[in-house]
């Protein structure tokens, strides 16, 4: 048998155990998550919505940050991982409201803690 000698991935300890989430939403979609909220258990506080990867796999286009990530923190590719939209909901459901914005739209969390329409945020280029 082959020995895979890549790099050791960290196990992740989930704030929310995986036999905690409930069905919030009737969706499979995936989409990408920091792990300051499904490790560190931070509320989202920034949310923004790509046109959907056509990859075969059911993505909803949402990408859920705490709102703190610095771009070290995010091109660090063990710090963020592939979910199940439902399963942010279970960190945070204020976004429920919000999953049905179209591509190109975000929210941030502002000064009262409430998620509203970021209109200065502008859909980075590939």
């Amino acid at each position: 048998m082959r020995k895979c000698l890549g790099l050791k991935r960290r196990q992740k300890k989930f704030y929310i155990p995986g036999d905690k989430i409930i069905r919030l939403i009737h969706s499979e979609e995936g989409c990408i998550a920091s792990d300051r909220i499904t490790v560190d258990g931070c509320k989202v506080g920034f949310m923004y919505r790509e046109e959907p990867y056509q990859n075969g796999n059911p993505d909803s286009g949402w990408r859920f940050l705490a709102g703190d990530e610095s771009d070290e923190y995010m091109d660090n590719a063990e710090n963020h991982s592939v979910f199940q939209v439902n399963t942010i909901c279970n960190y945070d459901n204020e976004i429920i409201p919000f999953l049905s914005s179209p591509p190109g739209t975000a929210y941030i969390r502002d000064e009262e803690g409430k998620l509203v329409l970021d209109e200065e945020w502008e859909q980075p280029e590939d």
